[in-house]
């Protein structure tokens, strides 16, 4: 199946039934990511919701790092901050149409139908944020280390973190705190705000605890999983009368799924529940 999602600058393997494992693969620019990277990651992941054999991924990097977030060199170099134009608004609009293609990449990850759990180690800057609040469940490590950079290079975060992290995290001073300074900040902290939900001692005990929380989530019915993402995700932004609303309607017809049978005649035969692929 690997052999299938072949994208330049990312593995992917499957280290269990139903879980797709994929790893960004620059190790040696600390996974810092060139335009072509972004779009291979938002094809990777279109493509991932939609595979039946899949059901959870987990999402790292390779090396000595998650990612050091924007390789700022290259976008400077391929023209990322100056569009070839002549006129200011048109410059601006090509800016605009960039930002916003971006910005599609990394909510791919987000609008996945398949759970997304994040495992950051050591460098996590920038773009890191913004891809791990895409997610569904991050995990750092103890050497991880996180910065809203973009501050430092002379832009407001456009990507996602600054519309995302309050969100993520219920404390806006905290926000403004890291946001305003790019200052670094440890795993501690990230658990103490709620940024992530657990920390691992390193990558490798990381990885593990991702894979079994995904192989975990996998073993569900996928129909029930993929509702509850999308009810959470849809209700994180409405009232909770909309999202009362919205559950309704999606169940109305997700209740009708041979899943509730199965899970509950499995329960009652004591034997392993077995779901159809989605």
């Amino acid at each position: 199946m690997a052999e299938t999602y072949n994208y330049e600058f990312f593995n992917v393997s499957f280290p269990a039934e139903f879980v797709a494992h994929v790893e960004i693969n620059r190790p040696e620019k600390l996974n810092a990511f060139k335009e072509v990277m972004w779009h291979n990651l938002s094809a990777l992941f279109d493509k991932l919701s939609v595979d039946p054999n899949v059901r959870a991924i987990v999402y790292s990097g390779a090396g000595r790092a998650f990612t050091a977030g924007l390789d700022v060199q290259a976008a400077s170099e391929g023209g990322t901050f100056a569009p070839p134009t002549v006129d200011s608004a048109r410059k601006a609009n090509g800016l605009r149409r960039h930002i916003l293609e971006f910005q599609d990449c990394i909510t791919s990850l987000e609008k996945c139908e398949k759970p997304v759990i994040c495992v950051m180690h050591g460098i996590s800057f920038g773009l890191a944020l913004d891809m791990s609040l895409s997610c569904d469940v991050r995990i750092s490590t103890q050497d991880t280390k996180f910065s809203v950079k973009e501050v430092d290079i002379g832009l407001a975060a456009d990507i996602g973190t600054l519309s995302r992290l309050p969100h993520a995290v219920g404390n806006m001073s905290w926000i403004k705190d890291v946001a305003l300074s790019a200052r670094v900040f440890g795993s501690d902290e990230a658990l103490r705000v709620g940024l992530v939900s657990r920390v691992a001692k390193d990558k490798e005990a990381g990885l593990k605890e991702a894979l079994d929380l995904a192989t975990l989530v996998a073993s569900k019915s996928p129909v029930a999983v993929l509702g509850t993402k999308e009810i959470l995700n849809y209700s994180r932004d409405k009232t909770v009368a909309e999202g009362l609303n919205y559950t309704a309607v999606w169940n109305a017809a997700m209740l009708q799924t041979d899943d509730v049978k199965e899970a509950m005649l499995s329960g009652m035969q004591k034997r392993k529940v077995k779901f159809a692929k989605l």
